[in-house]
């Protein structure tokens, strides 16, 4: 808006600056974390073939320019998840990244189109370690900043509490009163029978809404409020179709080994037990691009080096959290544009 205080007006900056400050405080203190758990800092190149292959990511395209004149696609990436496992797959075995990363169409009190990406990798280690790093953090990011609690527009939670663990089956039969997995086969949803039961919730629906739309509504509307209230909350065991990168369960290939750290309710990193089956990640990058060009016209390029890589990445546990809406939660700042050093006009 044209009446909007520029972020560099002096007494905006003086104000945001105490915030700015704690998150170079508390980015010290996350590297001497990786530091002392053996982890080596990595960066991965922004530019990539594909920035990534989720139905509803949005990506910003430029083109490179050859010497001979030439024109090929490139996108800025939205996450460095590619590029990292393709580190595991070179021999790295436990990698960081503070990445800048990319989303385009995102602009709100917690999206910004360039953030901040925290990923870290675990080779050979199963992903439920990345939930002791997760608690870890919250307790660095209180410590750091002096707070006794993480807070978020009248939400707080203790950030020395063990994180609760829940799974989303669990979470929408309590929040919701629905039977999730009784609407889940292996490799799809029974939309009907999702969107009858998120009806009798009092759940509105559209009539060309797919299962993952309603999964979606129902989350957002009943879940999400719900999480991360009082102390961290890990919403694990997503179903397999809302988790293309990791790996099923053993137990019940409905589910797979992914989960979301929640704080004050606010969704703070996703994490995967990764695939590494090319043939199973290649048929689903290609039905996440179906669904793209189905919904929103346009479809991204699958990266065949990442594929090849792939099949000699080992197994591996990944995350990614937002480190600047943990800025935001350790600061009790509103907006993300508040602990941004430079945000957008």
């Amino acid at each position: 808006m044209a009446d909007r205080t520029p972020w560099w007006d002096a007494e905006l900056h003086a104000d945001r600056r105490p915030l700015l400050l704690a998150r170079n405080r508390l980015t010290v203190a996350i590297r001497q974390y990786f530091a002392g758990q053996a982890f080596i800092e990595v960066e991965a190149g922004i530019l990539q073939v594909s920035p990534g292959n989720e139905a509803h990511l949005h990506a910003f395209r430029t083109e490179l320019v050859t010497p001979a004149a030439g024109r090929e696609p490139l996108y800025l990436h939205t996450s460095p998840e590619f590029a990292a496992k393709k580190l595991l797959a070179a021999g790295e075995q436990r990698i960081f990244d503070f990445a800048r990363v990319f989303r385009n169409r995102e602009r709100g009190a917690l999206h910004h189109p360039e953030f901040t990406m925290l990923e870290w990798y675990r080779a050979n280690e199963n992903y439920d370690v990345l939930i002791d790093d997760c608690a870890a953090l919250l307790a660095i990011a209180a410590k750091t900043t002096g707070v006794r609690e993480l807070s978020y527009r009248g939400r707080s939670a203790d950030p020395l509490a063990p994180p609760q663990r829940l799974t989303v089956a669990q979470a929408f039969k309590q929040h919701a009163g629905i039977d999730l997995l009784a609407t889940l086969a292996d490799d799809a949803g029974d939309r009907d029978a999702l969107a009858r039961q998120a009806g009798t919730a009092g759940i509105k629906t559209a009539a060309d809404d797919t299962w993952s739309d309603v999964f979606s509504r129902v989350l957002v509307e009943r879940i999400e409020p719900q999480l991360g209230i009082g102390q961290a909350t890990i919403l694990d065991e997503y179903p397999t179709i809302e988790a293309a990168l990791a790996r099923r369960k053993v137990h019940d290939r409905r589910v797979a080994e992914r989960f979301e750290l929640y704080v004050c309710g606010v969704e703070l990193a996703n994490a995967f037990g990764e695939l590494t089956d090319p043939v199973e990640q290649r048929r689903r990058f290609e039905a996440e691009m179906a669904e793209k060009a189905r919904v929103h016209g346009e479809l991204y390029p699958i990266d065949e080096d990442f594929l090849a890589a792939l099949a000699h990445m080992p197994p591996a546990a990944g995350i990614a959290l937002g480190f600047d809406r943990l800025v935001m939660l350790a600061t009790g700042a509103s907006r993300i544009d508040q602990v941004l050093w430079t945000p957008m006009a």
